[in-house]
């Protein structure tokens, strides 16, 4: 199972996220950082960010 913690990268944010692998929480945080942080497209410049954060529970 991984997890990601938003606020590991932008600071102040709450949202967590889990799922069985990588490609589950890029489609889970490409949409949260479009619609709670007003990326212009998603996974363009969230994806760099997110993947070396994402954690192994």
């Amino acid at each position: 199972m991984k997890h990601f913690a938003c606020g590991d990268i932008i600071p102040g944010c709450e949202s967590t996220f889990t799922a069985p692998d990588d490609a589950g929480i890029l489609a889970q945080t490409r949409r949260h950082a479009v619609e709670a942080h007003g990326m212009p497209e998603p996974g363009t410049d969230s994806d760099p960010l997110v993947l070396p954060a994402i954690r192994t529970v």
